[in-house]
């Protein structure tokens, strides 16, 4: 197995000022190669922190990325720690301060000297050109380790990657073949999942790992094959999904990239049928989950958002009685409201919801987290009563989610009422 290690250099990640993206996409692609990521790490611009994580790594990886400080300015310090590191001078490389100038002259720029100074490398580095930017690559063969060295802007550093990094990289080592499938379930907790599911897990050819990947509301099962072979190990995952699925199909609702959303609206484009939604606790985050799919037109009529009681009467139709006596937070209220907007956007489908998010409203009848969600369709009224926890944006999410798994089931056809 190639071990890789991905060091990120630069206060402002520290700091919290920029987000992170490169370490998540290189190992992605790494993965794609065979080569497992064994630790990310994030140093500031600090000389003697720099020096002890590079020292860290050569003990630990058989090649190390490092992103970030190859800029003009003092306090990129990349390629002086590397130079003092490596133990070897700074000189200028011929064929980097060419395309420097060339990258200042198409731009119709004078080349300064604090831009020339970026063509200054440890002169045991091996150029890497950098298409898109003025920071050279370094590629570095020492110390038993192999490492590169690249720009921080994600944009750069993409293109140095794919463009030469990643050919080298897979020619200089020799890398097994991996193969990642994932199923996507939703309803049912990581542990509950486990337990159904465990005599599957614990019969699985040794080749073949399963890794559970829970995230608010919804679990990835993905499963990764190590061999020489592509399709025999897609052919073999496939065939220990098929042995699970007997267990997990109700549950399931798509694979890789599949979104909830999107697979309920190509349910609905199937079937012909149209959904409209009415929200008061959501406050239109059912309404962004659908029409965040690219051609949710053809299926979403619109929403209310009837967050205030005067809405849900004037707008929906719901009875003044009716909320003197239940209550917003009602069945009797969502059935109201779902049929309400069902009627007026024309739709074949409504859903409803209102709740209490919190983290205040709740009281001893209905406490925080009590929410009711329907489903309106011509023959009548479904509805769900959901007792959720976590923080008000929890709430919200799970509360759309259990909206989007009713009407994935009624569609196909696993309930009635």
């Amino acid at each position: 197995m190639v071990r890789a290690e991905i060091i990120t250099i630069g206060d402002e990640i520290l700091y919290g000022q920029i987000l992170d993206t490169n370490t998540q996409w290189i190992s992605l692609e790494l993965d794609k190669i065979g080569i497992k990521t064994i630790r990310k790490s994030s140093v500031g611009d600090q000389e003697s922190e720099i020096v002890s994580i590079l020292e860290e790594a050569q003990h630990r990886a058989d090649i190390v990325f490092i992103t970030g400080g190859l800029g003009p300015t003092k306090d990129d310090l990349t390629k002086k720690v590397l130079a003092n590191f490596f133990d070897c001078d700074m000189a200028y490389h011929p064929q980097a301060l060419e395309d420097v100038r060339v990258f200042f002259e198409k731009r119709g720029r004078e080349l300064s000297d604090l831009n020339r100074d970026q063509a200054l490398l440890p002169t045991k580095a091996q150029y890497v050109q950098n298409k898109q930017g003025t920071a050279p690559g370094m590629w570095f063969e020492e110390k038993g380790t192999v490492w590169v060295s690249m720009a921080g802007v994600p944009f750069e550093m993409k293109a140095i990657m794919e463009d030469l990094v990643l050919p080298r990289v897979a020619k200089h080592f020799k890398t097994p073949t991996i193969v990642h499938k994932i199923v996507k379930v939703v309803g049912i907790g990581e542990s509950y999942l486990s337990d159904m599911i465990q005599d599957w897990e614990l019969s699985l050819p040794s080749y073949i790992k399963l890794a559970y990947l829970p995230s608010l509301g919804i679990v990835k099962l993905r499963l990764t094959g190590f061999g020489d072979s592509v399709s025999q190990l897609n052919q073999d995952i496939q065939q220990e999904i098929n042995r699970v699925m007997p267990l997990i199909k109700p549950y399931v609702f798509g694979y890789e990239q599949d979104e909830l959303s999107q697979v309920i609206g190509q349910l609905l484009i199937e079937k012909g049928a149209s959904i409209s939604v009415a929200e008061s606790c959501t406050g239109g985050y059912l309404s962004h989950l659908f029409t965040e799919i690219a051609g949710s037109s053809a299926y979403f009529k619109g929403g209310v958002i009837s967050y205030a009681n005067e809405v849900k009467i004037a707008t929906l139709g719901v009875s003044l009685t009716l909320l003197e006596q239940e209550g917003a937070v009602s069945e009797a209220c969502i059935v109201a409201m779902s049929n309400g907007v069902r009627e007026k956007l024309n739709s074949t489908l409504s859903l409803a919801t209102s709740g209490i998010a919190g983290p205040d409203g709740g009281t001893e009848e209905k406490p925080v987290g009590t929410v009711w969600i329907a489903l309106s369709h011509s023959q009548g009224v479904i509805t769900r009563k959901l007792q959720l926890a976590g923080t008000r944006k929890q709430i919200i999410h799970m509360t759309a989610l259990s909206c989007l798994n009713l009407v994935r089931k009624f569609l196909l056809n696993e309930l009635t009422q």
